[in-house]
């Protein structure tokens, strides 16, 4: 699209020139902005070329029950991604490590659990990268996947997240195990609306850890293989 402007005598082709580049930028930057917001589009689910789910594990708070999913983590031999808050990973530095050293993925789940949509550009990047250092010191590695607490997003979450090269993360099944259900309710769940693909998500409980077993089962049942994000997610 072109704009055409009449040439004013009176105003020097000078600034002309400048109202014109102007315009020009300012048609630019509003196409980069919304090329950037598509492009950051958040990842609900990998892909559903084959019958792989995975278990994203949102932790700010039920640490007296991680040692227990972990137990039954390796004893169905899963590999799940467990977003920790950066406040979490302070406070119990001891389970990092032991989540670490089991051999799944860790992401970040910022460091206060804020509303992000409520935070500015800068105090986006600085919940998602204090987090990310925290973990470092803790694991020698570095988070690449960031799940919004809340699961709030907007251009300005996005952004951040990219600016510091991590993948907002989503879900597509929630067991909404954080409202206490009985743990059946939660299995039937999550076996009735599985696919491929799928990301499952779910926090430390005492009804998670009562519904897992049974969860795996369903989820074996069907032909489902449960693998970490980096598995799921197609590069």
């Amino acid at each position: 699209m072109f704009i055409f402007y009449r040439v004013n005598r009176k105003i020097p082709l000078f600034f002309m020139a400048l109202i014109i580049i102007a315009s020009g930028f300012y048609r630019l930057s509003s196409y980069s902005a919304k090329q950037a917001f598509l492009k950051q589009k958040p990842i609900y689910q990998g892909s559903d070329a084959r019958k792989y789910v995975s278990f994203a594990v949102n932790v700010d708070w039920g640490e007296e029950y991680l040692p227990q999913m972990l137990t039954l983590f390796d004893k169905y031999k899963i590999k799940g991604t467990f977003f920790l808050t950066g406040r979490w990973a302070q406070n119990n530095p001891k389970l990092v490590v032991k989540i670490s050293k089991a051999g799944h993925e860790i992401g970040n789940h910022g460091f206060s659990h804020p509303h992000v949509n409520n935070l500015k550009l800068d105090d986006n990047i600085k919940e998602i990268k204090q987090t990310s250092e925290i973990i470092y010191n803790l694991t020698k590695k570095q988070t690449r996947y960031f799940a919004p607490p809340y699961g709030e997003y907007n251009e300005v979450v996005l952004e951040a997240a990219q600016r510091l090269k991590h993948r907002t993360i989503l879900w597509t099944v929630d067991t909404l195990d954080w409202q206490n259900p009985p743990p059946e309710w939660i299995t039937s769940r999550v076996v009735t609306r599985v696919h491929n693909g799928a990301i499952i998500l779910m926090h430390p409980t005492n009804t998670i850890v009562k519904a897992l077993p049974e969860i795996i089962q369903g989820l074996t049942d069907q032909g489902y293989q449960v693998v970490p994000l980096e598995k799921l997610i197609v590069q």
